[in-house]
């Protein structure tokens, strides 16, 4: 991870984050050169196929080399930043990189030595940038505005205006040509995806005019501005030092021919192509599904609500039936071994739950779903959605999942046949609650009614297994006093 240079300079590298992860990409610097920093202080934000997460230095002394652009991926070992720690930092010229202000020497020495390591010039150029900004706390975490001193701490979504993006990429607002104003330092951008984007189609999003709030620029800003630049034949910016031509780079000019613009898959968005891509070779699955009456699943949450204390949640009580029904068919909460050609089945429920997010698909997981009631799974539901959508989730909170609950309902869908998440065994599905015609009772009324589904892997288990496990379920749904037996 470190190692030391003649006992006064230490390199820091980029630690192994766990769960097969082999390289990160920097999204935000928590430090400068020059900045004191504290043993097991955050220095850096990175982004993995995972989650986003912090990484402490552990070590105490001043900043003397940066490694890594913000945006830049690095794989597990590369030097991340070196420190001057004990005597070795007596001479420099340090600031306090929590305060801003002039920082004590650390290791109260005198005497000048000259700092180890190399700095870079952009680097440098970064920190002057960045100099008149309010540097961010040590502990939060940040996933948009990258170059500015503050975050909202929402950001709501705004619609992009597309006139301002398209005039934006031609030169031009209202018949004009537009100068763009010179900025300083980094141009906030909603994720790295999005600078990534803009530097692959030799796109300056200086010359951009962000439709988010304080003019963050979103990913759709800058795939209008490339459908305008295709459409107008011409350059979408000019980079500094290179002279303005009509002839689209080579980039553009091949989105423009397939119709699309292209997008890396990376991070998030890729490691669920793999995962998916993978589930679909290894795993022969089938799917079954009922519709089933849930207007007694409805009643009864209204009525635990009304009772006072923490208001109970829709899916905490199908993830309570969920386990219920993991407890009588337990074939299905397992993994199968293809080495050894065995089924592994668990004592215990690790609940996964799909969340949709900005950075995409993702899937947390509920450590002993089994194990709480429905009380404790809504709280736990609730933390697990927030810091998914903020992007503070670590890996251990997204692996490790037995069986997934997948709620597609919340877009207004009836049914659906989703992709296993591997290494896992089964998904249960559960649509939309609306009220349709239903006969209860022998006569036909109008009930609040939800189609459940279940894919499966066939090597676990039979139909037989995968329909009970179904019909148990919309028993729970239908007849919510069916779980008294098991509570």
């Amino acid at each position: 991870m470190a190692h030391g240079s003649d006992g006064r300079s230490l390199e820091f590298k980029l630690p192994d984050l766990g769960e097969g992860l082999t390289e990160a990409e920097i999204v935000r610097w928590m430090v400068e050169v020059g900045d004191v920093v504290v043993v097991d202080q955050p220095v850096v934000e990175v982004e993995t196929a995972k989650a986003m997460v912090e990484v402490p230095c552990p070590y105490g002394g001043v900043v003397t080399a940066r490694f890594g652009e913000e945006g830049s991926e690095l794989p597990v070992g590369a030097p991340l930043l070196t420190v001057a720690v004990g005597e070795g930092a007596a001479g420099l010229p340090a600031r306090d990189s929590r305060t801003g202000g002039e920082a004590v020497d650390p290791a109260r020495a005198e005497g000048p030595v000259r700092a180890e390591g190399p700095v870079r010039a952009e680097e440098s150029e970064a920190g002057q940038a960045k100099a008149g900004q309010t540097k961010a706390g040590g502990s939060g975490n940040v996933l948009v505005g990258y170059g500015t001193s503050e975050a909202p701490a929402r950001r709501r979504r705004v619609r992009p205006d597309r006139q301002t993006a398209t005039a934006a990429a031609t030169g031009q607002v209202n018949g004009r040509a537009r100068t763009a104003d010179p900025v300083d330092g980094p141009v906030p951008v909603i994720s790295p995806l999005v600078r990534r984007l803009a530097r692959q189609n030799d796109l300056d999003l200086r010359e951009l005019t962000g439709s988010g709030p304080e003019g963050l620029i979103l990913r759709a800003d800058v795939e209008y501005a490339l459908r305008a630049a295709a459409a107008h034949g011409g350059r979408t910016a000019v980079r500094e030092g290179q002279a303005d031509t009509t002839e689209a780079p080579a980039s553009v000019s091949s989105t423009a021919r397939s119709g699309g613009v292209r997008v890396p898959l990376k991070g998030v968005r890729g490691a669920v192509a793999d995962k998916l891509s993978r589930s679909r070779r290894e795993i022969p699955d089938a799917t079954c599904w009922v519709d089933a009456d849930a207007t007694e699943l409805m009643r009864a949450r209204t009525a635990m609500n009304a009772a006072g204390g923490p208001k109970i949640s829709l899916v905490a009580l199908l993830a309570r039936i969920c386990t219920a029904a993991l407890a009588r068919f337990p074939e299905l909460n397992s993994t199968v071994d293809t080495e050894a050609r065995e089924v592994v089945r668990f004592d215990h429920v690790h609940l996964g739950f799909a969340a949709q997010t900005d950075r995409g698909l993702v899937v947390p997981v509920v450590r002993d779903a089994h194990a709480r009631d429905a009380e404790a799974l809504t709280a736990e539901f609730a933390r697990l959605t927030e810091a998914a959508r903020a992007g503070r989730l670590t890996p251990g909170e997204l692996t490790g999942g037995t069986f997934t609950l997948n709620n597609y309902g919340v877009f207004g869908v009836d049914g659906s046949t989703p992709i296993i998440n591997h290494p896992e065994a089964a998904m249960l599905g559960v649509g939309r609650i609306v009220p349709k015609p239903w006969v209860h009772d022998g006569e036909l009324a109008v009930r609040q009614v939800v189609q459940l589904s279940l894919t499966f892997d066939h090597r676990v288990c039979d139909g037989g297994t995968a329909g009970g496990f179904l019909r148990y379920v919309a028993d729970c749904v239908e007849q919510p006093a069916v779980l008294l037996r098991t509570l």
